[in-house]
């Protein structure tokens, strides 16, 4: 719970902050828990709807307009991912733009779906599909550039 709060609000303290609230709000509403999920789950999702909240609160949850993805392509180049460590891929996704940070986390690391995705961002499905695909075309980009830079330079 408290790695699903920090990677939406980058900030520790938020995070435990968000994970108390969460777990009060779960155990005064409990009688609201109906059993159609885990506990776990419906757990989990109070964490990440309370997060959203805080960073909207926060002005850090802006509205961005769509970044425009260079139609050229890297892909014909042959790169090799497996030097890739998975914190290096994180601390790439934390480095795109907001909305791409959240639509990438949710997917990706916490495992929703589209569907689930659009409702949590307050997006529609066909947002949701397109910021995703956006923001993979991104993280691929910003990796291609961070592997090439480390085979030439050696940084």
């Amino acid at each position: 719970m408290y790695n699903s709060a920090y990677r939406i609000l980058n900030d520790e303290f938020e995070a435990e902050d968000i994970m108390q609230e969460a777990f009060l709000t779960a155990f005064t509403k409990l009688y609201m828990f109906k059993g159609e999920v885990t506990f776990g789950a419906w757990l989990k999702r109070i964490v990440i709807n309370k997060s959203l909240t805080q960073l909207k609160k926060n002005n850090r949850y802006e509205e961005v307009k769509m970044e425009v993805v260079p139609s050229y392509e890297i892909e014909e180049e042959k790169i090799d991912y497996s030097s890739l460590k998975a914190n290096q891929v994180v601390e790439k996704i934390n480095s795109l733009k907001q909305n791409y940070q959240l639509a990438l986390t949710l997917n990706l690391i916490e495992g929703y779906d589209y569907e689930e995705i659009a409702q949590i961002m307050g997006y529609s499905n066909e947002n949701v599909r397109t910021t995703i695909s956006r923001a993979k075309k991104k993280l691929k980009q910003v990796l291609v550039e961070d592997t090439i830079n480390t085979q030439l330079y050696g940084r």
